[in-house]
């Protein structure tokens, strides 16, 4: 009878980030992210379904389950750790993705990430923040290692909406508030409704989906708070085009006018393989909204934001392109890993070799 305790266990062992379980399927994990076998036999539908119960043990969460078919919560081991757990229908069975959450909470330094420049970002008092990536390439990380360094720096009120909460903050010179979809609130519109009579000072939401949330997002940047959020895509350009883009075309030249006053930047993160088999590193693109920037979203010339990433160093900008290079001549991850990951593999293979293609 396979053991949810000792999945864990296994995973945590091999240091794995996600562990993925299913109907007449091997356990498998995520290491160095890689999928691989970390048991021998193939789970049957009556243990997948021992583990669901196990899970769903909470009559709410099993009754969403019912309702929906698909569910994301923390799951609390004793003496293991906190995982976010995601259990979804497929072919009538459940399968079940299980993240481990880290409960340390890493410096900037310990993640390999720009720390100058996103320290500048936490001590802006308003405005926008975008961090983007896929999912599972260290996003909420990211931002969490940003609150804990607000927390330890600065007396502020951070408020966080979540789905669910991941990283769990104590009070230090801050004072945090958590808030979780579906506990403590029902959506995100619903909590930001009211969010600016709570006075904070930095306002965290997990992840922008849809119109409304950005709407909402918008109104509190303006109304004089520190938003930071996630975005589920690959680099800053493609970042903004989404968020235009969920809006009318009838909005498209206010909205653009709208996020050229109060974006600040975006930091887009990729995790690779490190070339010492100890884990995972970030390549990073940073983007800071410049005059000049802000005029081409103002103008709708968004695609040339690109041009002065890529040229931006002075002002703390790095693409994703040279953020991968400095890691591949820096001995940290082999040519062909980071290539794999590169936006232009032509355009890549040109900085390696040290030749500067110019915009025509």
């Amino acid at each position: 009878m396979a053991d949810l305790k000792e999945l864990f266990q296994i995973m945590l062992q091999k240091e794995a980030s996600d562990l993925y379980l299913r109907t007449q399927a091997v356990p498998r994990a995520r290491i160095n992210g890689k999928i691989e076998m970390i048991a021998s036999k193939p789970l049957t539908k009556d243990e997948i379904r021992a583990i669901t119960n196990l899970l769903l043990a909470n009559e709410t969460r099993r009754k969403w389950f019912v309702e929906k078919c698909d569910i994301d919560f923390i799951h609390e081991e004793p003496y293991i750790g906190r995982f976010r757990i995601n259990i979804f229908m497929q072919r009538g069975t459940p399968a079940i993705v299980a993240r481990h959450v880290l409960t340390h909470v890493k410096t900037f330094e310990e993640l390999n990430l720009p720390g100058d420049l996103l320290k500048a970002f936490c001590e802006e008092s308003k405005g926008l923040l975008l961090v983007c990536g896929p999912a599972g390439n260290g996003k909420s990380t990211t931002i969490a290692s940003m609150i804990e360094y607000i927390n330890g720096t600065a007396a502020k009120h951070i408020i966080t909406i979540e789905d669910p909460i991941e990283f769990l903050c104590q009070d230090r010179k801050s004072i945090i508030n958590q808030r979780e979809l579906g506990l403590d609130v029902q959506s995100y519109p619903m909590a930001l409704k009211h969010v600016t009579q709570q006075s904070p000072d930095i306002i965290f939401i997990g992840n922008i989906r849809d119109e409304p949330t950005m709407r909402a997002a918008i109104t509190a940047t303006e109304l004089g708070a520190f938003v930071m959020t996630t975005f589920h895509t690959i680099n800053a350009v493609q970042t903004i085009i989404r968020m235009v883009n969920f809006f009318p075309p009838h909005l498209h030249d206010e909205v653009r006018m709208q996020l050229s006053l109060i974006l600040k930047g975006t930091v887009s993160v990729r995790l690779l393989s490190r070339k010492d088999g100890k884990g995972r590193i970030p390549a990073v693109e940073t983007m800071v909204v410049t005059p000049t920037i802000a005029r081409l979203i103002r103008d709708g010339q968004i695609r040339e934001i690109q041009n002065y990433i890529d040229e931006g160093e002075l002002y703390g900008m790095q693409s994703f392109k040279k953020s991968l290079v400095k890691l591949v001549k820096s001995g940290l991850v082999e040519v062909r890993e980071a290539r794999e990951y590169a936006d232009s593999k032509d355009d890549f293979d040109l900085e390696i070799k040290g030749v500067r293609r110019y915009a025509e």
